[in-house]
């Protein structure tokens, strides 16, 4: 496929539906994790980050389909950096006040979720990166 290829159009459009599914199925599994969306996880300070990474990851999905490309790219690249950093800290040194998951590696839905995050970061900062060099784009 041609270089110029990745840049019609459908390829842009294609794109940012992909990042916003991403998005909305990072929020979907910590929903999932946390036992619904009214629960908050314990301690209360990871309760909290849950739901405003549950947010921000629809608010990014909105942006993306909505046009507003370059903040949308950006937040969804917070999106999925945010939660992979959760998943290290609390599986290696653990967090203050959580240390459930010390060691806990594979868990299932965890290793979905880093799937999920990798995927949309692999996406976001190259699409946010070449929206900056060209003063953004509308896509």
């Amino acid at each position: 496929m041609p270089h110029h290829a990745a840049r019609t159009p459908e390829a842009v459009r294609a794109a940012r539906w992909v990042g916003a599914l991403l998005c909305l199925a990072v929020a979907v599994i910590h929903v999932v994790d946390q036992g619904g969306i009214t629960a908050t996880r314990d301690p209360h300070y990871v309760g909290v980050a849950y739901h405003v990474l549950e947010i921000a990851a629809v608010v990014a999905a909105v942006l993306l389909l909505v046009g507003l490309v370059r903040p949308g790219w950006l937040l969804a690249a917070g999106v999925a950096v945010g939660p992979l950093l959760g998943y290290v800290l609390s599986r290696g040194p653990g967090l203050p006040d959580y240390r459930d998951d010390i060691g806990n590696w594979t868990e299932p839905l965890g290793l979905v979720s880093l799937a999920v995050e990798g995927a949309l970061l692999l996406l976001s900062v190259p699409l946010f990166l070449r929206g900056l060099r060209r003063g953004g784009y509308r896509g």
